[in-house]
């Protein structure tokens, strides 16, 4: 008999949501087979058998589980003919079933906390329409409330004073809160801004666009242009270690965050220097595809060398990133805005935008911060050339 335990999947969660069975108990199991999904703060990952086996279930869909926790057993010839079956009772939430629709529909332990706290009525979350409800399908449902409330009166204060309309934050958001709570407590950040001119790399993106037949922008271009500093500056993309010392990169792997309302994610563009620019841009695209449904793997978010935050929104002038653990700067990126400039003896109209970039002190001084910021400006301001030297 085997025991098939929770992985550790990452570094920020303690416990993980068992989300979904794939494969029903007492079903015969093969050795790689994913069997199971787990929801992290931030992505959903497939667990596989260990061994061959036929799968015996010990914790409910819906349910907490820890690292290590053995979630089910995988039997043998010789534990069936011995009669070896799980004695132990399931644990977690069991899907409540009012009957009609409702029947097999899973309510996960941290979507039933956020129900009962609000009062959502539960024929409302059948109405949705899926098999496992998640705490983010919840916080929807709350969202549509709060919006058709907006010009509602208040609700009253309660008998301690305070306002009773509390806001939860959702589970992506508390964890978000942590590494940047880890980060303010044990990173000496310094911030360096730049601004640059970007109307030639914007037309160059737009006609790459069609050629390509990848949607090309100046995130794309600028994750590009990270990816060619590596070797110029490697520790920019170095893991910082004990005894002030740095791990090298062996490759410009690029996280880049990605909000489209659903919690912060920073998936990890892979190789960022060797790769082509139209597969760069189509990894963005499927980034925030795959934000939109909150199903990221760990693995798309695992192992991020440097991280480019963009700030998108019109009007945001700078933005100051947080340097996440395990990193020694993030750089940030604002929306293109119109400016006019000094041209010669005259005037020009021009698209400009601002990178920032945020440092750990102890690694990076103020002066290469200026020089890896420049290097980066040449490179869009350049961007033809760039390319044909950097592929």
């Amino acid at each position: 008999m085997t025991g098939l335990r929770v992985p550790k999947l990452n570094n920020n969660d303690t416990s993980y949501i068992l989300l979904e069975w794939l494969a029903e108990d007492g079903q015969a199991v093969r050795d790689g087979e994913p069997i199971v999904l787990l929801e992290t703060s931030k992505a959903i990952e497939e667990v596989e058998a260990p061994a061959d086996g036929v799968l015996r279930r010990l914790v409910s869909e819906g349910a907490e589980c820890e690292p290590g926790q053995v979630i089910a057993h995988l039997l043998g010839a010789a534990d069936e003919a011995a009669g070896a079956t799980a004695q132990e009772t399931p644990r977690g939430p069991d899907a409540p079933a009012p009957g009609g629709g409702a029947s097999g529909v899973v309510v996960t332990a941290p979507a039933r906390e956020l129900i009962e706290a609000h009062g959502v009525a539960m024929e409302r979350v059948y109405a949705l329409g899926r098999k496992v409800i998640r705490r983010v399908d919840v916080e929807e449902l709350l969202r549509e409330d709060a919006s058709a409330a907006d010009d509602a009166p208040a609700a009253a204060a309660g008998p301690d004073g305070d306002d009773a309309r509390w806001i939860t934050l959702s589970r992506a958001q508390r964890r978000t809160a942590e590494v940047v709570e880890r980060s303010l407590r044990e990173i000496p950040a310094a911030f360096t801004a730049m601004n640059v001119d970007v109307t030639e790399v914007l037309s160059l993106a737009r006609d790459l666009t069609r050629r390509l037949r990848a949607l090309v922008g100046l995130p794309e271009m600028t994750v590009k242009a990270l990816g060619g500093l590596l070797d110029r500056f490697p520790v920019f993309f170095a893991e910082p270690a004990p005894g002030l010392r740095a791990r090298r990169a062996d490759t410009a792997d690029v996280g880049v965050t990605v909000d489209v309302g659903r919690g912060l994610f920073i998936p990890v563009v892979r190789d960022a220097g060797n790769r082509p620019l139209a597969e760069i841009a189509r990894d963005l695209v499927r980034f925030r595809e795959t934000a939109l449904t909150g199903s990221f793997r760990e693995r798309d978010l695992r192992g991020g060398a440097i991280t480019l935050t963009l700030h998108t929104h019109d009007g945001i002038v700078f933005a100051v990133p947080i340097v996440f653990p395990g990193q020694t700067c993030a750089l940030s990126l604002t929306a293109p805005r119109t400016e006019v400039v000094q041209d010669g003896s005259g005037f020009a109209v021009r698209k400009t935008a601002t990178l920032g970039l945020a440092y750990d002190h102890r690694y990076i001084n103020g002066r290469d911060a200026a020089e890896f910021l420049a290097e980066l400006r040449t490179a869009l301001e350049s961007p033809a050339r760039f390319l044909t030297e950097n592929g």
